[in-house]
């Protein structure tokens, strides 16, 4: 009986060291990513527009640390900050949804140009396991998501702006839409993908979590 209940005690203690460790891991986390959703959202306030663009803003990397949370703490919690990335981009950007002239156009304001354009960000790691080169898979994960964004802003210019304010240069909606969004994404891919591939080498261990792993271990 008493060897019984101090394996009961001691599979109790383990439990509950094992439950601590977890939940002070996920308050890292917690804390982790809303530091760098934070400066995502500071880096996406400073825009310039090179001569080439149409409209748009070109930002210095105010997605990378989206990108870089997918990656260091999986897709999970990628998709979840860059969703409340999303909607703090919604609440600065809430004039724009102000020019719906009705309840449906709002709604596909809000998704196609915030929700689901910024969202898409957290899936930035999805390629780590078919590509094996890290830092090809980041620079991968990048485009595509990248690209996913873009389209959420092409189909929102095709279907809702080009319907409520033509072009003035008379351009087909489709041609004016990718040429006015593809004007400050590309970019944006660009100098993304190059700033995160040369982070790579000196940032690795915090590209791969391996700081987390660290610290767990101690």
């Amino acid at each position: 009986m008493l060897a019984g209940w101090a394996f009961s005690f001691s599979l109790r203690s383990a439990r509950e060291t094992e439950e601590e460790t977890m939940d002070s891991k996920n308050i890292r986390r917690l804390v982790e990513c809303a530091i760098l959703v934070a400066v995502g959202t500071v880096l996406s306030l400073f825009e310039f527009k090179g001569a080439w663009a149409l409209g748009g803003g070109i930002t210095f990397c105010s997605m990378l640390p989206l990108v870089m949370i997918a990656h260091r703490h999986g897709t999970k919690w990628g998709v979840g900050s860059a969703l409340l990335y999303s909607l703090i981009q919604l609440l600065l950007g809430m004039s724009n949804v102000q020019y719906a002239p009705d309840a449906l156009t709002a709604v596909g304001i809000i998704l196609l140009d915030y929700v689901v354009a910024y969202t898409v960000i957290g899936f930035s790691a999805c390629f780590n396991g078919v590509i094996k080169n890290r830092c090809v898979s980041i620079v991968v994960g990048i485009v595509f998501t990248f690209a996913l964004r873009l389209l959420c802003h092409f189909l929102s210019g095709l279907l809702i702006w080009e319907v409520l304010w033509p072009n003035s240069l008379g351009w087909a909606p489709a041609v004016w839409s990718i040429a006015y969004n593809g004007s400050y994404m590309v970019p944006e891919m660009v100098i993304t993908s190059i700033v995160a591939a040369l982070s790579y080498k000196p940032l690795k261990r915090y590209w791969l979590g391996e700081d987390l792993k660290s610290t767990k271990a101690a």
